[in-house]
């Protein structure tokens, strides 16, 4: 069923009992007729998970659906965290019921003190955790372990 179709739009999802408000900024924006799914390109995405850094992410399109409390992610993809992380890759599923991020792409993270980069990623944003799922390679920089 064909719905609304939008240019230039901010749009915020704040749902204390999921723990979690985003924030939507993006080029344009067509929701289904239903508006259970919301699809979105050249899009900034602002993550603010309850009692943890926050996380943006830009890049060039996006489908949020409702039911399931996923947001996918393609193109180009550049995040931040509040803590000083950055991330690179081409494809994000976000799980804002269970709080997990993930991905089966090629990744890259960046921190203060070392660079991981390797295929598949996982983060888990209640334990503040994450790891990347084969072929990792880990830089870390002279003296930041002492």
């Amino acid at each position: 069923e064909e719905g609304l179709k939008l240019e230039g739009i901010h749009y915020t999802q704040d749902d204390p009992d999921k723990g979690i408000k985003w924030v939507l900024d993006a080029r344009e924006v067509s929701f289904s007729g239903d508006k259970a799914t919301i699809s979105f390109n050249d899009f900034r995405l602002r993550i603010e998970p309850e009692n943890r850094p926050l996380f943006k992410l830009k890049g060039k399109k996006g489908d949020y659906s409702r039911d399931s409390g996923e947001i996918k992610l393609k193109g180009d993809l550049e995040g931040f965290s509040g803590a000083g992380y950055r991330i690179r890759t081409d494809d994000i599923l976000i799980n804002e019921k269970s709080g997990y991020v993930s991905t089966d792409k090629p990744v890259k993270i960046f921190g203060t003190t070392f660079s991981m980069s390797g295929k598949g990623f996982f983060m888990d944003l209640k334990k503040k955790r994450f790891r990347v799922l084969s072929d990792a390679v880990t830089i870390i920089e002279k003296g930041s372990l002492f």
